[in-house]
């Protein structure tokens, strides 16, 4: 989307792209947005709330003053009696993605406390495929707009846009140990960026044994695959 408004396909120019990052993206993210960084006519800030890897493995001290695992991701879960459930908890997109990045419009904008007039429009990148995902902004002084809705382009219409332009292939930005990776996904991560994939299992295996150590009232084991099982026991090509 940013490159199409570069070439002067969507308008008006934007000001800026913002990234949030969650520092758990894989390295082929951090190496496409160097290089879009080098394409675009307007700056690109990247931006965080903090770690989300280190923060999801921490633990806080609750009411009781018990020790509990921090439900920032979600995490899907098997009961006792061997049923599962959906996926529970999910402040990663809120806190380390929409938060940090409303923080650095508001600084760009020059957002004043209280503001309710709406002087800024955000561009979301949404593609046709996705747009359940569509949502009206949370803060008065902001509009939020789709391009790519708008002109009915889904993910395969953008990639071919990009190779008509002779761009690579982007990467999905993702966390590279997202719960909702498709099969496909893990699939993919497993083959181009194996050392990602191994810290995915390892982060599933320390994420467990938190929840298990520490919320022991939930009587529930929890997984990043929907299977719930452990994510490096997973046949991905069956």
């Amino acid at each position: 989307m940013a490159l199409m408004a570069a070439k002067g396909e969507l308008d008006p120019m934007p000001d800026a792209a913002i990234f949030a990052d969650t520092r758990a993206e894989p390295d082929s993210v951090y190496e496409w947005l160097d290089f879009l960084s080098k394409q675009l006519p307007f700056p690109v800030h990247k931006v965080n709330f903090g770690n989300l890897t280190r923060d999801s493995l921490e633990k806080k001290i609750g009411k009781n003053g018990e020790p509990r695992a921090r439900r920032i991701i979600p995490l899907f879960g098997i009961l006792p009696n061997g049923n599962k459930t959906a996926a529970i908890g999910r402040a990663c997109t809120a806190d380390y993605k929409i938060k940090p990045i409303l923080k650095k419009v508001k600084e760009l904008a020059g957002i004043k406390r209280g503001q309710k007039e709406v002087t800024v429009t955000q561009w979301i990148g949404i593609s046709w495929d996705e747009m359940q995902r569509m949502k009206e902004p949370k803060v008065k002084w902001t509009n939020h707009r789709f391009p790519l809705i708008e002109n009915r382009m889904s993910r395969w219409h953008c990639l071919e846009w990009m190779e008509k332009n002779n761009y690579p292939e982007p990467p999905r930005s993702a966390c590279y140990y997202c719960p909702f990776h498709s099969d496909e996904e893990w699939r993919r991560l497993r083959e181009d960026e194996p050392k990602h994939f191994q810290e995915a299992i390892e982060f599933d295996e320390k994420i467990r044994k938190l929840y298990k150590e520490n919320n022991k009232s939930m009587k529930m084991e929890v997984y990043l695959h929907n299977s719930c099982k452990p994510l490096g026991e997973i046949d991905f090509d069956n």
